[in-house]
C-alpha cells in the first residue's frame, strides 16, 4: 500500500460500463478529483474492470472478483451498461442488477430538478423519486435465482410481481429520512385500486414506517393519476415512493420534463455505508466517441455519492466537495456556451466539463 492509500478517506471504484460511458465517467472522475483536491479530501481512485471492454479483455463482462473488490470500497461510479447489445453468451451478464442486490442497495434515489434556458416543461421542479430498486417485476432482481418471467406454453409468458414487507419497509424508511431532510412532505405512488394485495402490501408497510416520522406529511396518488399530475402540476411534489417498475417509468416521465434524461442523476443506497452512482440514462451508442454527449447526469450523481457519504458518515470534506462541485454544475448549465445541445446549449461534452471546472475554481477562490 502506498503513501496515498495509506492517507485516503474513501476507497472509490471506478466502472465505465459501456459506449458513452468511457467519456461520462472519465469527465465525473475528473471533475470529483479536482473537488477533493479543494476540498482536501484523499481519495484512492480503484479502476474496476466492467462491460464490454471487460468481456474482450478478461472473458467476462463481470470478470471473477469484481463483487470481492467492489466489497472492499466505500462505493463507486457505474457507467452505463450497454447490455441490450451484449452478444448472447454465458459470459455476458448484465452487472448491475447483480452489484444491486449482493450489497443490498434497495433504494434508487432519483432527483429532478428543472433549470431556466434549458428547454424545461416547468420551471420550479424539485423532487425526488425514491424507487425500490431489488423488487416489483423486474425479472432480473425479484427472485434468488432462476427468472421472475416464464413460458409454460409457446403462446404464454407469466411474469411474477415480489412485492414483501420487508422490502418495501427498507425504501419507505429511505424516502423518509430523505423527506425530513427536505420539505417534510412524502407521497406514496401506487395502485392498490387493482393490485390489492401487492400495492396494497407496499401501502400499509409504508404507512407502518410512518408512524416513526410524524414530523413528515404523507399522502398517496394512484400511478396513473401520478403520471397526468407529473406533466400538469410538478412543483407540487417533493419527495415521492414508490415500487420498482413504477418507479423506472415515473423517472423517465420526469426527466423529460426537465430536459431530457442526461439531466436524470441516481444514487442507490442501501441501511450500510457503501453506495453507487448511476445515471438514469442508457449507454447511447449512437453518439458514443462523437463529443455531444450530455455528462451532467452522470456527474451529478457522482455529486450525489459523495454529498451522500458526507452526511452518512460524518466527513466535513465530502460535503464540501458537494458543495464545491455544485457550484460548478451550476455555472456550467447557465452559460450555453457551457451547455450540450440537448438542452439548448451550443457546447460540447468538453465545453460543459471545463465549465464545471471552471465554476469550481471561482466557487473556491470566493468562498
Amino acid at each position: 500500500m502506498n503513501e496515498t492509500q495509506k492517507k485516503a478517506a474513501l476507497k472509490i471504484g471506478i466502472l465505465e460500463g459501456d459506449d458513452i460511458g468511457h467519456e461520462v465517467v472519465p469527465a465525473s472522475v475528473r471533475i470529483a478529483k479536482a473537488a477533493a483536491d479543494a476540498a482536501g479530501m484523499a481519495i484512492d481512485w480503484v479502476d474496476v474492470p466492467i462491460g464490454r471492454r471487460a468481456l474482450d479483455t478478461h472473458g467476462s463482462t463481470m470478470p471473477e472478483g469484481t463483487l470481492e473488490t467492489l466489497g472492499a470500497l466505500d462505493g463507486w461510479i457505474l457507467g452505463p451498461i450497454g447490455h441490450r447489445e451484449y452478444p448472447k453468451v454465458p459470459e455476458a451478464i448484465n452487472p448491475h442488477p447483480i452489484f444491486r442486490k449482493r450489497f443490498d442497495l434497495f433504494a434508487n434515489v432519483r432527483p429532478t430538478r428543472s433549470f431556466p434556458g434549458i428547454g424545461c416543461l416547468h420551471d420550479g421542479i424539485d423532487m425526488v423519486i425514491v424507487r425500490e430498486n431489488n423488487e416489483g417485476f423486474q425479472p432480473d432482481r425479484n427472485v434468488v435465482a432462476g427468472s421472475g418471467e416464464f413460458r409454460p406454453t409457446h403462446d404464454v409468458t407469466i411474469s411474477v410481481r415480489v412485492i414483501t414487507v420487508e422490502g418495501s419497509s427498507k425504501v419507505a424508511r429511505a424516502a423518509f429520512e430523505i423527506a425530513r431532510s427536505r420539505k417534510k412532505r412524502l407521497t406514496l405512488v401506487h395502485k392498490n385500486t387493482v393490485y390489492k394485495l401487492g400495492c396494497g402490501m407496499f401501502v400499509e408497510a409504508c404507512y407502518a414506517v410512518a408512524k416513526d416520522f410524524p414530523d413528515v406529511e404523507v399522502d398517496e396518488v394512484i400511478v396513473d393519476t401520478m403520471a397526468l399530475r407529473l406533466v400538469r402540476e410538478p412543483q407540487r411534489f417533493d419527495t415521492v415512493v414508490t415500487t420498482n417498475m413504477f418507479g423506472d417509468i415515473l423517472t423517465d416521465e420526469a426527466a423529460g420534463l426537465v430536459g431530457g434524461l442526461g439531466m436524470a442523476p441516481g444514487l442507490c443506497i442501501g441501511r450500510g455505508s457503501i453506495a453507487m452512482a448511476q445515471a438514469t440514462h442508457g449507454s447511447a451508442p449512437d453518439i458514443a466517441g462523437k463529443g455531444i454527449a450530455n455528462p451532467y447526469a452522470m456527474i451529478e450523481s457522482t455529486r450525489m455519492l459523495f454529498d451522500w457519504m458526507g452526511h452518512n458518515r460524518k466527513m466535513d470534506a465530502a460535503l464540501e466537495m458537494s458543495r464545491i462541485m455544485k457550484s460548478g454544475i451550476d455555472a456550467a448549465l447557465a452559460d450555453p456556451v457551457t451547455r450540450t445541445p440537448d438542452i439548448r446549449g451550443t457546447g460540447t461534452q468538453a465545453d460543459m466539463v471545463e465549465g464545471i471546472l471552471k465554476g469550481m475554481e471561482k466557487a473556491v477562490a470566493h468562498a
